[in-house]
């Protein structure tokens, strides 16, 4: 979960099992279907991922039906989705769950009617509930710009006021991941690396849930700065929970002293880092992501052939790159310009 792999590294390892799994378009039964489902339907990253989805099922002779919650954290809508998509006779599901741990009911009744189920970027509690998992290494993309943010502070990060900006209140398993991340990246010792909020560093002001949307980022900004108006550096999960924050911190004037880091790399989000909104975020590729998981279940379909995680992980990792035009020593990065270039949304 640590390693330092290289995004190039990844996305040869992406070509390689895209060979393995892709079977051609004729190969196809023309009644093969796949459902993807995501939190919503409006946050760019998903949108990205269905576009990736679609494209990737045109070319295979797939027929894809997409469903959504209508919020993030809607977990009965995911759970009627599994249920219609199991009744429709859909050989896999990729799914990007919302309660990571109480979906799993579901997802095995999926398997169990003999359906292909991988976890997009966000993985299941446990791991091994899907079938496989195609996801960005969070911990390594929370890992990035808590190492980056210490040493952009250097010796003041030892008097940093911290606020962290998480997803929900049920924890699921990307939001732990990004936070713990972050913060051992930072410098701060974790708690039950597992849990959000337990850690004892006196440097933590404390953590509120953003929905991952511009108005929960602001929210909790504001929520925050009451509690300590000295807060001076910011985790947020997501780039929209950024721009939210950068809005409660100007409108009191503290937005031009203030480290806001996040994760996502999504156009807007690389835009802001250009613009100084946002100090540095992590880069994912849902595109790739959902693209490969149309392949595994291709390759499902034709002779029950399953992924296969990354090697010395227990995931298939599809990269992560640090966007910022402010490089630090001893932490890889791309600039702001190669990351307009590989972004999305």
């Amino acid at each position: 979960m640590k390693s330092m792999s290289t995004l190039k590294t990844a996305l040869l390892a992406a070509a390689a099992f895209g060979v393995i799994a892709t079977a051609p378009a004729h190969a196809m039964d023309e009644k093969t279907s796949a459902c993807l489902i995501t939190k919503t339907d409006t946050n760019p990253f998903f949108v990205k991922m269905k576009e990736g989805a679609e494209a990737k099922a045109a070319e295979l002779g797939i027929l894809l039906k997409s469903f959504a919650g209508k919020v993030d954290g809607d977990h009965e809508t995911q759970v009627a989705a599994i249920e219609t998509c199991i009744a429709d006779g859909a050989k896999g599901i990729l799914i990007t769950a919302s309660d990571t741990s109480s979906i799993v009911s579901a997802v095995k009744q999926a398997r169990d009617a003999g359906l292909l189920v991988i976890a997009l970027d966000t993985p299941l509690e446990p791991i091994d509930a899907a079938d496989a998992t195609f996801a960005t290494d969070n911990f390594l993309a929370g890992e990035l710009i808590g190492k980056w943010a210490a040493a952009t502070l250097g010796a003041e990060a030892a008097n940093a006021k911290i606020a962290t900006l998480d997803l929900a209140v049920s924890q699921p398993s990307v939001d732990v991941l990004r936070n713990q991340g972050f913060l051992q990246g930072f410098g701060v010792d974790l708690g039950d690396p597992n849990v959000i909020g337990d850690e004892t560093d006196p440097r933590l002001v404390g953590s509120d849930v953003t929905q991952g949307n511009e108005e929960g980022g602001r929210r909790a900004m504001e929520n925050l700065l009451a509690k300590d108006p000295t807060i001076n550096v910011v985790h947020t999960i997501n780039e929209p929970a950024a721009a939210g924050a950068y809005e409660a911190l100007k409108a009191i004037g503290r937005e031009g002293d203030v480290l806001i880091v996040s994760v996502d790399g999504g156009c807007p989000g690389v835009a802001n880092v250009k613009d100084g909104v946002i100090g540095a975020t992590s880069q994912q590729y849902p595109l790739l992501m959902a693209s490969l998981g149309i392949e595994a279940i291709a390759a499902w379909a034709k002779d029950g052939t399953k992924p296969v995680p990354t090697e010395g992980k227990d995931f298939f990792d599809t990269g992560v790159a640090l966007v910022t035009d402010k490089p630090v020593d001893g932490v890889e990065s791309i600039s702001v310009a190669e990351g307009m270039d590989k972004c999305w949304g």
